[in-house]
């Protein structure tokens, strides 16, 4: 068969287009063609294929190979007759956005640090980027402001195969070892990379680059950026998210950090306050204690932390099962000690009995019981202290 022509290399912006069925088949899910030429794009390169419509086949998968580029379809096409293709443009402009925008920050990165792009891929709601070195967040504020910067200049993008006396003296990005032709893309001077991908005409169409995370990954960075409209919708969407935290915080943009700051501080101090009260508490009831004998209470107000530190100190006092229960978990929340011996079987019971959840080791269990009252529960562990007891006689 013969080679599909590439409409979408001649002119990445082209949209509806007519061409000759030169081939359909049955394929799992549905069918597969062949034309003469198309200007929808297959997967590959680390852009994910176009869709849209073919005659009156809706396109859902576009894949290249042998040099002939197969379109997936959900209805057969005439074999000889001619269809008219219309592509799903918002989605193609897209991955244009990005693609461009990935281009101009790759250049950027190798230009200023020589990092390398080593993993590309058009996803959601990012594209993904691995470069092969680290990156200090000042590095990457750096490169995305020149990246932004070569967008403002508005220069055009091209794409073109060179020839090869041309390209043995050109300078370019390329992943891999390349044979044969070679199609270049110089991103309006900020990049010059080996691409298969569609592009935009110039840099300024990409209108916003914004890295959005940066993570360590494999020895360099995974970045996950948005470029055009995904970057415009990802500003607006944390410019809302400010405005919203700016409100609880009474804090105006600018003084975010320092606001959270201020109330992360005020935070740490209650807790240690909480602690202090605690820590008086479990000391008057453990004063209240009788030794050897089981207690049970319930404490309002008191967080697992809490209710752990009133069970130990209070079973340090008794010698015998403790167990405090609070408000918390999925109704009550428990902390049950045995000194001296194991609290998982008290643990156990309690949970089978009241549809509780948790566990812990042999000093000391924490869960929290779905079902029953705490008045039921304190009945349920002082029958089993009793018994216990009896069984050790």
């Amino acid at each position: 068969m013969q080679p599909t022509e590439k409409l979408y290399e001649a002119d990445a912006f082209t949209r509806r287009f007519t061409a000759a069925v030169l081939a359909c088949e049955p394929v799992p899910g549905g069918w597969r063609a062949a034309l003469d030429r198309t200007a929808f794009y297959p997967e590959g390169g680390g852009q994910p294929c176009d869709t849209g419509t073919l005659g009156g086949a809706a396109v859902t998968g576009v894949h290249a190979g042998g040099g002939v580029i197969w379109h997936t379809l959900d209805a057969p096409l005439p074999v000889g007759g001619r269809v008219e293709g219309e592509l799903d443009w918002a989605r193609r402009r897209d991955h244009m956005e990005q693609h461009t925008g990935e281009h101009i920050l790759s250049g950027t990165l190798h230009r200023l640090f020589g990092a390398e792009n080593v993993g590309f891929h058009i996803g959601q709601p990012a594209v993904r980027m691995d470069m092969d070195r680290p990156l200090t967040p000042a590095q990457l504020a750096e490169a995305e402001t020149a990246a932004n910067a070569a967008v403002r200049a508005d220069a055009p993008v091209r794409a073109w195969y060179p020839e090869p006396g041309e390209l043995a003296g050109l300078a370019y990005r390329s992943k891999k070892e390349l044979d044969g032709p070679v199609r270049l893309v110089d991103a309006g001077g900020a990049d010059l990379c080996a691409c298969c991908g569609t592009h935009l005409g110039r840099t300024g169409q990409v209108g916003l680059i914004k890295i959005l995370s940066a993570q360590n990954y494999k020895g360099g960075v995974r970045l996950a950026v948005a470029c055009g409209a995904r970057a415009q919708r990802a500003v607006a969407a944390a410019w809302a998210d400010a405005e919203a935290a700016g409100a609880l915080l009474s804090a105006g943009p600018g003084r975010l950090a320092e606001a959270t700051r201020h109330a992360l501080d005020a935070a740490a101090e209650t807790k240690q306050r909480l602690a202090a009260l605690q820590n008086t508490l479990a000391a008057a009831l453990a004063a209240g204690a009788a030794p050897g004998q089981p207690f049970v209470a319930f404490c309002e107000g008191a967080d697992a932390d809490g209710l752990r530190r009133l069970c130990l100190a209070v079973a340090a006092k008794t010698g015998a099962l403790c167990a405090v229960f609070g408000p918390g978990g999925r109704g009550l929340a428990y902390a049950v000690a045995v000194p001296g011996g194991d609290a998982r079987p008290a643990a156990k019971a309690l949970n089978a009995a009241f549809d509780g959840r948790g566990g812990g080791k042999a000093e000391l269990c924490q869960g929290s019981l779905a079902a029953g009252t705490y008045e039921a529960a304190r009945a349920f562990l002082l029958d089993y202290a009793q018994n216990q007891a009896k069984n050790e006689r």
